[in-house]
């Protein structure tokens, strides 16, 4: 068998989500073997090496695009397996730095689940696929080759250490604690630069039960953000309903202003925040465990673009990047760097020369743009460390500010909010004229001063009446005719 007909094989470094999406793009062009750490629970359970799943996870429309055009059906699975399909604004009370989004026609959408049962279906769904194995309880100890092309990975398994296993290409999905960076350079390679910001962000999360009815009613995700234009700590707080009748909630803090474990503190640090709804609406509540903190959420960034990278390997998702949660961009960024991977092997092959390097480039674009919308915010907090922000950054800022003023308002700003916030549109689209014409008129007058609950969602949760109208919320559509089916893509609009 000759060269070119000899059958290709690629490695994953990593069974994680992103591993798992990356051996889906690959299982296209060659054998796929996933080296996985961990045992991977059958359905959703937790995995010992992804602690971070204990928090909120949310899974933009603009990511869930990518994952469904790798995985097609996937988004059914996911609702089938009990996650929620969100319309956004509609099913979202969101308290931004300006003020409360009002609740209008969806715009766009978001999967709202537990980290576990979105992991556990795509899981399900990847080890399916011919040509795809996981090696589990098994460890890669280093790369194989040169500082011109990798070969392979060296992998401690419980039978054999060191055990040689061959690739074409080898993709880098171990997440934050990638050690891509050491491994190559003993290697030869070198120069390859890192940044980060840091906020001093801790998470602290717990689940608790949800009113009776309130998933049946469509109960909004509730969300209160920090302002990082106050020289104060910035703190957080959501609640997410996920499957099986919970409530997922979430608090954060930056350096200063930190939630704890204590969970006798729980409530009243949510009550706490620039609005207390958050607290209001879990006071009473039946908790359903104990309080999972995380703390070194620092957003941090591996260039591997701008160095000299040897063919054959490339790197993705938290190896790459690391964002602060509070955005929710790091599966989002994943997935859509993944599906221009896909596009660039489907054009050149995964044996064209250059191919990891191309990769490489080829997911850069998103990882950039989530970069610059995370650390331009984080770095503005008491004590944050890292790179200052760019000259003329200030004058971005005031005409972002601006927009997101104006959303609070205006329909068509908060259109343009939600698509570069969900990650479905780039930020060029807040300079676009039609934009352009709303932010200079924008204002905040008419805005609601109180959180776009109806009379029947603040019943449900156990809150006092609002002031002033008996429901100031309007989450229908008044344009949609509720008996036309939803598209679940939003592929539409």
């Amino acid at each position: 068998m000759n060269q070119s007909s000899a059958p290709r094989h690629a490695v994953v470094i990593g069974g994680s989500l992103i591993g798992l999406l990356a051996a889906a793009v690959l299982a296209e062009h060659a054998t796929v073997t996933v080296i996985e750490a961990d045992v991977l629970p059958e359905g959703p359970a937790p995995r010992r090496g992804l602690p971070q799943a204990r928090h909120t996870h949310l899974l933009w429309s603009g990511g869930a695009r990518a994952f469904e055009r790798i995985l097609p059906g996937i988004t059914a699975d996911w609702t089938g397996a009990g996650a929620l399909r969100r319309s956004l604004p509609t099913d979202l009370a969101t308290m931004t730095a300006q003020g409360w989004i009002p609740r209008c026609g969806e715009k766009q959408f978001n999967i709202s689940c537990s980290r576990d049962l979105l992991d556990s279906v795509v899981r399900a769904r990847v080890t399916r696929l011919d040509g795809v194995r996981v090696l589990q309880r098994s460890r890669v100890s280093g790369l194989e080759g040169t500082a011109a092309r990798i070969t392979g990975v060296r992998v401690d398994t419980p039978e054999e250490r060191d055990r040689p296993v061959t690739a074409d290409l080898v993709v880098d999905a171990s997440g934050r604690g990638s050690r891509a960076t050491a491994w190559l350079g003993a290697l030869g390679v070198s120069g390859i630069r890192q940044s980060e910001v840091d906020s001093g962000l801790v998470y602290a999360t717990r689940l608790f039960e949800a009113p009776a009815g309130a998933h049946a009613a469509g109960f909004p995700i509730v969300n209160v953000q920090s302002d990082s234009r106050v020289p104060v700590p910035g703190r957080t707080g959501t609640i997410v309903p996920i499957e099986d009748g919970r409530w997922q909630a979430t608090l954060s803090g930056t350096r200063g202003g930190e939630p704890t474990g204590d969970p006798d503190r729980f409530v009243p640090f949510a009550k706490g925040l620039r609005d207390p709804v958050v607290g209001d609406l879990l006071e009473g509540r039946k908790p359903l465990s104990d309080v999972a903190v995380t703390r070194g959420n620092a957003n941090r960034r591996v260039f591997f673009e701008k160095a000299e990278l040897p063919d054959g390997f490339f790197a993705v998702g938290d190896a790459v990047a690391t964002f602060n949660p509070l955005y929710g961009q790091g599966m989002s960024v994943a997935a859509q760097g993944l599906l221009a991977v896909r596009d660039l092997l489907r054009a050149k092959g995964l044996g064209h020369p250059g191919i990891g390097r191309a990769a490489q480039r080829a997911l850069t674009p998103q990882v950039s743009t989530a970069w610059e919308l995370a650390t331009t915010q984080d770095i503005r907090y008491p004590g944050a460390t890292g790179m200052e922000p760019r000259p003329g950054a200030g004058l971005l800022d005031a005409y972002v500010g601006r927009l997101m003023t104006g959303a609070t308002t205006d329909e068509v700003l908060t259109a343009a909010l939600f698509d570069v916030i969900t990650m479905s549109d780039a930020p060029a689209r807040w300079l676009r004229p039609s934009v352009l014409w709303h932010v200079l008129r924008a204002s905040d007058r008419g805005a609601s001063p109180v959180p776009p609950l109806t009379a029947a969602e603040r019943a449900l949760g156990g809150l006092s009446p609002a002031p002033g109208p008996a429901d100031r919320a309007n989450p229908a559509d008044p344009a949609a005719d509720p008996a036309d089916p939803v598209d679940p893509l939003g592929q539409s609009r």
